[in-house]
């Protein structure tokens, strides 16, 4: 028999980003954009089976290190402030495995003339099969990412 365990964690992590939160906001909210920066690790495969970024609309995402495992991660928004505020829901499976349940909020402040996010991740990690740890190096290894995109529009603009 499996030993059945739910491990609560909650991971805050901030960055100040040289681009208004209105740009911030809008890489969170355009599949495009996810597509470019959103991938939780080097040599990541990610895709969008449906993205519809509104209040009880949701998203379906495909992800995985290429040729191993396939996670799907499905989340509900909850709530969505323009260019302030996104809160959503998700679960992360792995086939029929429930790994994790949570709870993400997105929060765009104004920095001077750029963007101080904060974001937020409330979760239940079960079983034994995900870790925070795993979570925290992903969302990192996003955010530094997604600042790269915003340097990269900023230099085309």
């Amino acid at each position: 028999m499996t030993a059945r365990s739910a491990n609560h964690s909650t991971i805050v992590l901030e960055r100040t980003y040289d681009a208004s939160p209105s740009r911030v906001f809008a890489a969170w909210s355009d599949p495009e954009a996810l597509l470019r920066w959103g991938s939780p690790g080097e040599d990541w495969d990610m895709s969008f089976d449906r993205f519809e970024f509104r209040v009880g609309g949701g998203d379906v995402t495909r992800f995985g290190p290429a040729g191993g495992p396939v996670y799907f991660n499905r989340t509900r928004y909850e709530d969505i402030l323009q260019d302030e505020r996104i809160v959503s829901t998700g679960q992360m499976t792995e086939g029929d495995k429930l790994l994790f349940v949570g709870v993400l909020t997105l929060e765009f402040h104004p920095a001077g003339s750029g963007c101080r996010m904060v974001m937020t991740e409330q979760g239940v990690f079960l079983d034994g099969q995900d870790v925070p740890e795993n979570h925290q190096a992903g969302w990192s290894h996003m955010l530094d990412q997604l600042g790269d995109e915003l340097d990269r529009g900023r230099a085309a603009a």
